[in-house]
């Protein structure tokens, strides 16, 4: 392999949802691994994660977690739509190639001039997170707990939580639910909310249409469950009522929907008792 790096790119989410294995640990695991790699003369094992869900959420930091690069997406956490990579050691301990060339700027790392307001916006959220995440985090783990019960008071079992399994840690602020009865897809079921605004999975997963997530059929989750699945956020300033008036308007939009394919059905019947 001569000397080109090896990765190992995990996103730090998933250390609070997915992996048996924290990142932490596998960075300390992946360190006794290089050290055998470079006796041998082969290159390390480079470490990136992207913290782009976790920071503002959970204590995100890059010493405990042994990282080589993190990555760190502004708007997740209320800054400005601008990211930054963190790189432990930048061209000494861990090499960076930029990936165009011009101008000096960013130490010839990132040529063009600096987007300044941007980057303060970037720094002054950063600021805020590093002071306050322990009180944005139980904000919100509280709200959205609150958003589960209510959703299981009015729905019982007609709906289906996705991220519940027993003995993980998860995100604070996220809830994935499906509507099981009336089976229904999680596009169809948030069209007739009147104040609701979510979505049925990541932006940059938009092109797979009606297709599950096969990260939620891969953590064991149903396929009409799935297909059926909507993703809510909560946000710093959630309030209860932002809650009440939310579920009420799920309740609304499951109601709509069973009274159109009712509706179907009796138009359905009548065609057939006119056809005989």
């Amino acid at each position: 392999m001569g000397a080109a790096a090896v990765f190992a790119a995990l996103p730090a989410a998933f250390w609070r949802v997915a992996l048996s294995v924290p990142i932490g640990d596998l960075s300390n695991r992946l360190s006794s691994i290089s050290l055998k790699r470079i006796a041998q003369r082969f290159p390390k094992i480079l470490l990136h994660t992207d913290a782009a869900q976790a920071l503002g959420k959970v204590e995100v930091d890059v010493q405990e977690l042994g990282v080589d690069y993190l990555t760190v997406v502004g708007h997740k956490f209320y800054g400005p739509r601008i990211g930054a990579l963190y790189v432990n050691g930048i061209g000494q301990l861990n090499p960076l190639l930029p990936i165009f060339y011009g101008g000096g700027q960013e130490r010839n790392f990132r040529p063009g001039t600096e987007n300044t307001p941007m980057i303060a916006g970037l720094g002054k959220a950063a600021e805020l997170v590093s002071l306050h995440c322990s009180s944005y985090h139980a904000h919100m783990k509280s709200t959205r707990d609150y958003l589960e019960q209510k959703l299981k008071t009015v729905f019982g079992d007609r709906i289906r939580f996705n991220s519940h399994f027993p003995g993980t840690e998860r995100l604070p602020n996220t809830c994935s639910v499906s509507l099981l009865k009336p089976s229904i897809l999680g596009r169809e079921w948030l069209s007739q909310c009147r104040h609701l605004l979510a979505s049925v999975g990541a932006a940059c997963h938009s092109d797979r249409g009606d297709r599950p997530s096969p990260v939620l059929l891969n953590s064991g989750v149903p396929l009409v469950a799935a297909r059926g699945a909507i993703r809510l956020s909560v946000g710093r300033e959630t309030s209860r009522d932002d809650i009440d008036m939310i579920v009420k308007d799920l309740e609304q939009a499951a109601q709509c929907h069973e009274d159109k394919e009712t509706k179907k059905g009796d138009i359905l019947d009548t065609e057939n008792l006119i056809a005989q």
